[in-house]
């Protein structure tokens, strides 16, 4: 990247361009809560084949019959959510459904939310491929002509149940994140809308990050796009997920679904920077399942949300699978999160390695909850699990719930957790060296999510630092 595009990514309005609001404009808006009226008229809307509507239908008894997530030692307080008062889908008033492919033919108002969002910027300067959803459709969708010579595959999920019925049919919550796995992937199931489609042929490279990104405008909404990404064989790509919404009294809901299929060689990363306003419920199901020598890498910021429960879950299917997960999670004043993940060693050889990054301030609670299963079967596997926390005050807290479970002998596993305080004697080090108070305790931060920027395209990166900069002078939310 050159200095130029450095210099604007730096110096942008990060407050700005997330926390602005919209007058909400649309072509249909569903009425408040979930029933199975609800659930045919989306999918009517959306002119889906039969097959999707009694996925819907069979996803919206699951979700009616579980109960909430209760119990779970200091998990996040979902009394607020309920789906009742939820507006589920909203088409925003674009011609094209599906997307456009020039941003000059999206609506002025839509355009100019992802203009401040720097969108169309980092496409040009970054990606092979961008999509942008508005509420609960994709209204701007591209790939570069060179990867669509190559088969690669890169659309909305909506288009691709029309488009590519086999493959959608077959991998669409069947045999990763089925409906049945909790109440909030059901309640995905039932009123998806939205997301990503992405199928890399055997043999691809794709070296350019495609990218899509996730827009809540309205109030009392909720978002529930699903993410589908499918490497054959020796194929590989970089998914980027950026998402926020702007601050309103009432609550939204994002309840998003990623299923993720890395063939036998594949390399799959999957990167994400979340930032929702601190009203939004952020309540995900991810996973993937990966093959013989595969590769998967989960890189996920996490901050904004009034609550968010996320545990990115790998499953290790083939001999010498591998996963790489990296977290930072961020809590302030009245904020918990609650993240984690899950890797399932089922085959021998296979290693996954999880680092937990998390910062509270101001009485906000961050939480590592985690489970390592390593089956009978597997050996010579290897985990190793490393959790640091960073606490600004005596207010704030920050816990690590690990659940190891471990059925082989032949295997080597390791876990590691640290809390610390900022110490004043590092602020007075940097003081002394001609820093400022809050320039001091930025520094410290910035070195302690260092294992995690550095993972991000630059842009990415710096932007990920200046969110964690505004959430540390409170200035979201």
């Amino acid at each position: 990247m050159s200095t130029r595009q450095e210099k604007h990514f730096e110096e942008a309005d990060v407050q700005n361009r997330f926390d602005f609001k919209k007058e909400q404009k649309a072509a249909f808006v569903a009425e408040k809560g979930l029933d199975e009226e609800t659930v045919r008229v989306i999918s009517e809307d959306k002119g889906e084949p039969e097959w999707m509507l009694e996925r819907r239908l069979r996803a919206l008894r699951m979700f009616q019959q579980m109960p909430m997530p209760t119990g779970w030692p200091g998990q996040p307080d979902l009394s607020e959510v309920d789906v009742d008062v939820i507006v589920p889908y909203i088409r925003p008033d674009v011609e094209v459904r599906g997307g456009v492919r020039d941003w000059r033919d999206l609506p002025e108002d839509i355009r100019d939310t992802f203009d401040k969002l720097g969108i169309p910027e980092a496409e040009k300067n970054a990606l092979s491929g961008v999509g942008a959803q508005y509420e609960s459709e994709i209204v701007y969708q591209n790939m570069r002509e060179e990867w669509e010579k190559e088969g690669v595959v890169f659309m909305d999920m909506d288009k691709a149940v029309r488009e590519h019925p086999d493959l959608v049919e077959e991998y669409f919550m069947t045999k990763c994140v089925p409906p049945s796995d909790n109440k909030f992937a059901a309640l995905h199931g039932a009123i998806w809308s939205g997301g990503s489609f992405v199928y890399v042929p055997e043999g691809v490279t794709v070296d350019m990050p495609v990218q899509a990104y996730f827009r809540m405008n309205s109030a009392g909404m909720g978002q529930f796009e699903h993410t589908l990404i499918v490497a054959e064989k020796n194929s590989e790509v970089h998914y980027i997920e950026g998402c926020s919404a702007p601050k309103y009294s009432a609550f939204n809901l994002h309840s998003g679904c990623v299923e993720v299929f890395v063939k036998e060689g594949a390399h799959v990363q999957y990167s994400t920077v979340q930032n929702w306003s601190k009203n939004t419920y952020n309540l995900n199901t991810k996973r993937a399942i990966v093959g013989k020598n595969g590769r998967m890498e989960w890189i996920s910021g996490s901050m904004g949300s009034k609550a968010t429960m996320l545990y990115p879950a790998t499953i290790l299917n083939g001999r010498g699978a591998s996963d790489n997960h990296i977290t930072i999670a961020f809590a302030s004043e009245g904020q918990n999160i609650d993240t984690g993940a899950k890797v399932y060693h089922n085959a021998p050889e296979t290693k996954s390695t999880i680092v937990s990054k998390s910062i509270s301030r101001g009485g906000g609670r961050t939480n590592y909850r985690g489970l390592v299963r390593i089956a009978h079967g597997a050996t010579d596997s290897s985990c190793s699990v490393e959790c640091d926390a960073l606490m600004f005050d005596n207010a704030s807290t920050s816990d690590t719930m690990p659940h190891i479970e471990i059925h082989e002998n032949k295997v080597d596993v390791a876990h590691e957790a640290t809390v610390g305080k900022i110490g004043d004697e590092d602020v007075f080090y940097l003081q002394s060296r001609g820093l400022g108070d809050d320039e001091a305790k930025q520094l410290i931060v910035s070195g302690f999510i260092e294992p995690i920027t550095k993972e991000l395209p630059i842009e990415y990166a710096v932007e990920l630092n200046r969110l964690v900069e505004l959430e540390m002078e409170g200035s979201l939310g």
